[in-house]
């Protein structure tokens, strides 16, 4: 695989340099150019000095609450400060190394940004960061491959991070110019990236903002003239809709993320993304990076028209499904499912646990029934509006929810640690569903378990499965004490 990339991108590196100092890349070092002419701006002067440092101030006190000191601005123009507390130094969050282990600190990463990955608990960067960064701080473009939860959106946004901090902004700044971009196909993805983007930012006062549909317009454009945009994630028909109306321009783009971009072709999203493309610098002129599950063939004609001479990056697993994950498989008829299901989330006392159904009205019903029986359970699909959904997923994952009922597109993006089991209530269509709903538990090192409900329906979906899987899942009947009646409610 990795030879025949090499073929269409042509020859890269190919080692892991031992430790990258981030120097600020020619390619992408544009930030300082003038506004393009021919894109009009909206008839609103660059913020004024007050404005400016009202707005940093706001954005600093909402990213550093936890923080023992606010930042404030060195310059009323600059969205972040030199320096946010002088006594900090890189020496200060140095690990012991690992064999084998690459550190954050072997980047050289700035201070703020050190201080930030070290209250997450990450002194060592997993394969795909360790790779990724050796050729992103350098100002490389890159295409990596590699399952989820292996740490790929730590990977871009330590990158874009650096390159804002070393890259000064420019000295005449709009509303709407954000210097970094990264798209991504669902809103639960797009919410997941803006606050891991906003806690490696809070101590830089780099400001983050995400749009997404199904939240108020007038709300997010509110947010977006209220101070600069430094790091923007949105997904990609929020995002064409404040640009077409004039709010957003990208011209001032120097880093852009596409991710899963295997997900935003099967979703129909590309049209929309090349429109949004078209809009940034051209490619030589900003650094991109695209990540993907899978390098299929259409997923690598589009790394190739907008990418330029990529460091391409593949992290192999064991196998294709988490080797943490324990799978069974439930012989069961269609009747006796959601019997089933009850029966193995209450006898056992379970209190993390995603469900997932192919149809948004069969998550809608198991929702409603889980309910109805005394479960706690909410429901994550099309159907339910945004805001909704942002609050179902914040209540699963600080533990007042126990079951979160999804449709596969709605559970696209959602990393929530501690999920002990998933359950597949309906066997995928897509064996890389499969893949990717399993791979919700047994994260960051921790076991997990996956059981499939295999009915009269959905039996002809396993082969394919397997098949992928590249070995047999032994399908067992269930015992006979979790097929009990539901107890009715009085």
């Amino acid at each position: 695989m990795l030879k025949a990339l090499k073929k269409i991108f042509g020859k890269g590196p190919t080692q892991l340099p031992a430790a990258v100092v981030a120097p600020t890349s020619p390619v992408i070092a544009q930030a300082a150019r003038e506004p393009q002419p021919s894109r009009p701006r909206k008839p609103r002067a660059p913020a004024s000095a007050a404005a400016s440092a009202s707005a940093v101030e706001s954005s600093a006190e909402q990213n550093l609450s936890n923080a023992s000191a606010a930042v404030k601005p060195a310059n009323p123009r600059r969205e972040r400060p030199v320096k946010v507390i002088d006594t900090w130094k890189l020496e200060d969050f140095v690990v012991e190394p690992a064999e084998g282990k690459t550190r954050f600190h072997d980047f050289k990463l700035a201070p703020e940004l050190m201080h930030a990955i070290q209250d997450l608990g990450f002194p060592y960067c997993t394969p795909i960061q360790a790779q990724v960064l050796g050729y992103t701080l350098a100002g490389k473009d890159a295409i990596g491959r590699a399952q989820t939860g292996t740490g790929k959106t730590a990977a871009f946004l330590v990158s874009i991070i650096t390159q804002l901090l070393n890259t000064p902004p420019p000295k005449e700044r709009y509303m709407g110019e954000p210097r970094a971009l990264i798209i991504a196909p669902t809103r639960e993805l797009v919410v997941q990236i803006a606050s891991d983007a906003a806690n490696l930012t809070k101590y830089t006062g780099l400001n983050v903002m995400s749009f997404v549909g199904g939240m108020d317009f007038d709300k997010q454009l509110k947010r977006l003239e209220s101070c600069f945009c430094d790091i923007l994630v949105a997904t990609p028909g929020r995002l064409l809709d404040f640009n077409q109306r004039g709010e957003v321009h990208l011209d001032m783009v120097e880093v852009m993320v596409l991710d899963e971009a295997d997900r935003m072709l099967d979703m129909g999203f590309i049209p929309q993304v090349r429109q949004i493309i078209r809009q940034t610098p051209n490619k030589d002129e900003r650094q991109t990076l695209l990540f993907s599950a899978t390098f299929t063939e259409e997923v690598m004609s589009l790394a190739k028209q907008w990418t330029t001479d990529p460091a391409i990056v593949e992290i192999e697993s064991t196998g294709l499904a988490n080797a943490s994950v324990e799978q069974h498989v439930y012989a069961v008829a269609g009747s006796d499912k959601y019997k089933l299901l009850y029966n193995l989330i209450k006898q056992n006392n379970w209190t993390r646990v995603m469900v997932f159904a192919n149809r948004k009205d069969e998550v809608r019903r198991i929702e409603e029934r889980l309910t109805r029986d005394g479960i706690s359970a909410v429901q994550m699909s099309g159907d339910v509006p945004q805001h909704k959904r942002i609050k179902a997923l914040e209540d699963f994952r600080e533990g007042r929810i126990c079951v979160m009922v999804a449709t596969d597109v709605a559970g696209r993006g959602i990393h929530v640690d501690g999920i002990s089991h998933v359950i597949n209530f309906t066997l995928p269509e897509t064996p890389d569903d499969y893949v990717h709903r399993i791979g919700r538990t047994g994260r960051a090192g921790a076991s997990g378990t996956s059981i499939s409900f295999a009915g009269e329906d959905d039996a002809y979906a396993l082969p394919p499965i397997e098949a992928l899987l590249g070995h047999k899942i032994n399908c067992e009947q269930p015992p006979t004490e979790l097929l009990i009646a539901v107890p009715r409610k009085h």
